[in-house]
Formats: C-alpha cells, sequence, structure tokens
C-alpha cells in the first residue's frame, strides 16, 4: 500500500514538474519574440566628424549626433542601427531605401531637399578655413594661389568651388575630413575648409590656426530621410519634446561646448 501511494506521489510531482518547465519556456519564447518583434529604425553617417560622429577607442560609434539618435530611436520605441560610409553616398543610400534616416552633420539646404525632407534643424555652425600657421593664410585674400582642400560631397564643397572663381584659387577633394588634416600635415594642400565645429576641434589637437568664412549663412544641420517618409513629423515632435526638456542643450554642453 505504501508503495501504491509513493509511486502516485512520485507521478504527481513529476507531472508538476514538467508543468512548471512548460510554463517558463514558454515565458522565455515570449519574451524572446517582444525583442525580436521591436522595429529597426536604420541610420546611416559619415564617422569621420568628430564631435558629431566617430569611433571610440573600441571602435563604438560616439558623438553628439549618435547620442541624439540614440534619444530619438528611444522615444520612438525602436532599436538603432547605425551604418558608416562616405558621406558623398549618404542621399543614394536614403534614396535607395538601405537606410530609414541619415544623421551626419548635414546641412539642410535647398539643394538637397530636392532629393530628400529633412527634420528641423538641431544645430547651427558655420563654415571655417584652417591652416598650419606658417602659411600665413589669415583672409580670403591670401587663398590665392593656395589650394584648399574640401570633403565630397559636402556644404564647403560647394562653397569652394565658388569662392574659388573670386579669390583664385585650386580645389582639391577628399572622401573625409581627416584626410584634410593628414593633407595639411603633409603640405599637400595650404588650407582646409570645414565646418566650424570641427574645425576648432582640429586646431586644438593639431596647433592649425583659421579664420571665419565670411560670405556665408549656411543652414543648419537636419536629420535627413527618404522623400515623403512618414518620420519626419513624428522626428520634428520628438526634437521639439528634446529640447523643451533641455536634453538637446546637456548633449550640446557634453559635445560641443568646447568647440564653440
Amino acid at each position: 500500500m505504501k508503495k501504491i501511494m509513493f509511486h502516485s506521489l512520485f507521478v504527481v510531482f513529476m507531472v508538476s514538474m514538467l508543468v512548471a518547465c512548460g510554463s517558463e519556456g514558454e515565458d522565455t519564447t515570449s519574451a524572446s519574440n517582444d525583442s525580436e518583434d521591436k522595429e529597426i529604425l536604420k541610420m546611416a553617417t559619415s564617422a569621420d566628424f568628430p564631435p558629431f560622429e566617430s569611433y571610440d577607442t573600441e571602435g563604438n560609434f560616439e558623438g553628439f549626433d549618435i547620442e541624439l539618435a540614440h534619444a530619438i530611436a528611444n522615444e520612438l520605441g525602436y532599436d538603432l542601427e547605425i551604418e558608416d560610409m562616405n558621406f558623398d553616398g549618404l542621399i543614394g543610400a536614403l534614396q535607395a531605401g538601405r537606410v530609414d534616416m541619415v544623421m551626419a552633420g548635414m546641412s539642410a539646404t535647398e539643394e538637397r531637399s530636392k532629393n530628400v525632407d529633412f527634420s528641423k534643424e538641431y544645430h547651427r555652425s558655420g563654415e571655417m578655413l584652417i591652416s598650419k600657421p606658417d602659411a600665413e593664410v589669415n583672409s580670403l585674400e591670401d587663398l590665392e594661389g593656395k589650394i584648399v582642400g574640401v570633403q565630397l560631397g559636402t556644404i564647403q564643397e560647394e562653397g569652394a568651388e565658388t569662392l574659388s572663381e573670386e579669390y583664385g584659387f585650386e580645389v582639391k577633394k577628399v572622401d573625409d575630413s581627416s584626410v584634410l588634416v593628414q593633407e595639411l600635415n603633409s603640405n599637400r594642400i595650404d588650407v582646409a575648409y570645414m565646418d566650424k565645429t570641427v574645425a576648432v576641434g582640429y586646431m586644438d589637437s593639431q596647433g592649425f590656426v583659421g579664420f571665419d568664412d565670411p560670405t556665408t549663412s549656411s543652414p543648419g544641420m537636419g536629420i535627413a530621410f527618404p522623400k515623403g517618409s512618414e518620420l519626419v513629423e513624428e522626428v520634428n515632435a520628438i526634437l521639439e519634446e528634446l529640447e523643451a526638456s533641455g536634453k538637446i542643450d546637456e548633449l550640446k554642453d557634453q559635445w560641443l561646448s568646447e568647440y564653440e
């Protein structure tokens, strides 16, 4: 009798354990599915543009744009996926549908707006010309006969082409801003023409000197989207919330304050 009772209790115990294990397995699967079901927000950038986007010593993306993009994705409820590419390929990536948005210190020009939609402005820098101290380039008039380097696809490329006609200098185009620094240090160019915030960073780290371009009033930076993207309205609302909460000012203090 005791043997039969023991056997019955053992069977009940084993069934209970199986049910419990099954329940735990179902919960784990459900949690996994919830994570897998979270939408991905694909962003392209050109990570050669500190302090807006670059890599840290461990090879991770960092910078003002990167932090702001994560804040936006979080508000949208998406996981952020970032792809690095040359600046002059960013708009093409949007048009081809490879990415959902671009954040790369991109000025929201009228010309670019023909091919993409922009968010509201989230930062404004201006342009600057930098050189080695012994180049003695202190004004636009000093550029005559010089070689001025610019990054392909940037607003500075457009500006340099226009200025060169009036001030008589040669324009040399390179793929990214870090190459401009190499070109300056190796004397393959005399001057680099770039975003002011980025230029100040290189002046501090490389010992360059420079001056503001007095001829331009460039549009501010915007987040670029494919034409007709529904994200524009949503992201604009989030940018307004982040401005009102002081989050954008906090990120500017963290990443940009020492460059302005």
